[in-house]
């Protein structure tokens, strides 16, 4: 099972147990993370497109830590007049661990488990 979310203006191809770099997201190193913007469903075969996000489908993730990236150069000169720059930029970035990809049917079977274990304790 696969999704294709949006976040930090960025479409991610996702699944269950990967970690994924996104863009600072200004969350703590621990603490849970949700996309609702989801795109695109697949599982098994099934594939929900979403018109523009499908509904009742929810990402969840965990932050695993905050960093920065590598630094890139950025040189910048006029031909012949003797001018030239020098920058350098690093990307700040926030790694997620996909926990779990929630769609409808899922929480419909999770709920009716859940009914039955309360019956059978009634009984």
């Amino acid at each position: 099972m696969y999704a294709i979310i949006e976040a930090c203006g960025r479409q991610y191809k996702v699944q269950e147990g990967e970690t994924v770099y996104f863009e600072k997201l200004g969350e703590e190193e621990g603490k849970k993370v949700s996309f609702d913007k989801v795109v695109l469903v697949s599982d098994n075969g099934k594939v929900q497109v979403g018109n523009p996000y499908v509904s009742n489908v929810k990402v969840e993730g965990k932050v695993v830590s905050n960093g920065r990236e590598k630094k890139i150069l950025v040189f910048k000169y006029k031909a012949k007049k003797n001018e030239r720059k020098t920058r350098g930029h690093r990307q700040d970035y926030t790694k997620v661990e996909i926990t779990s990809i929630k769609t409808k049917a899922e929480k419909e079977t999770a709920e009716k488990k859940a009914e039955k274990k309360t019956e059978k304790v009634e009984k």
